[in-house]
């Protein structure tokens, strides 16, 4: 029987269903990794207000090594992620900048390959974002009110950039960087 992939093959892995905070879901394991090359790419961003930037990036990316064979979704499916992000640019000289970009990403929703609409709509899709900023602001809430520590006094895993978790970690203030930022743990 041919999987989602398209190939005759057993239910592969990607395809089965596998369970996550009480939910079933079909897809990568959590816990798996992906790397990715990206090509050079084009980031175009407008000013709004004086703290405010609008910014659109397109480009292509390319795992770093390959698939297996009949792995992972069918060619043409398409995903909305919410992006959640803390961007540290340093300025190397007048048109240079080093970047560095660590946080978290939502799945709102996915468009399978032969389906012509989403598998949420718009509203729905909003709603789920809701939820998901109303439990930042709560940690962050928390996080405010947790006692301040110094990145000596925390252990290097903690400082590590942001991972999705489960909502319900313990919540505490994020050390500061080196730039005097804090992270924000989502």
């Amino acid at each position: 029987m041919p999987n989602r992939s398209g190939t005759a093959a057993s239910k592969s892995s990607y395809d089965q269903f596998k369970e996550f905070g009480g939910k079933r879901y079909t897809g990568m394991k959590v816990g798996r990794r992906h790397k990715w090359r990206y090509e050079a790419g084009e980031w175009n961003e407008t000013k709004v207000t004086p703290d405010k930037w609008e910014f659109r990036y397109a480009v292509n990316k390319r795992r770093a090594g390959h698939a297996p064979e009949g792995s992972g979704a069918p060619v043409g499916t398409a995903y909305h992620w919410y992006i959640l992000a803390h961007q540290t640019v340093t300025k190397q000289d007048a048109n240079t900048y080093s970047t560095d970009m660590a946080g978290v990403k939502y799945k709102l929703a996915h468009q399978r390959a032969d389906k012509g609409s989403w598998s949420a709509s718009d509203k729905a899709q909003r709603k789920q974002l809701i939820k998901i900023l109303q439990e930042l602001i709560a940690d962050l809430e928390k996080q405010a009110e947790a006692p301040t520590t110094t990145p000596a006094a925390t252990p290097a895993a903690a400082r590590e950039p942001a991972k999705a978790a489960p909502a319900k970690t313990p919540a505490r203030k994020a050390p500061r960087r080196r730039n005097g930022h804090r992270r924000i743990a989502a």
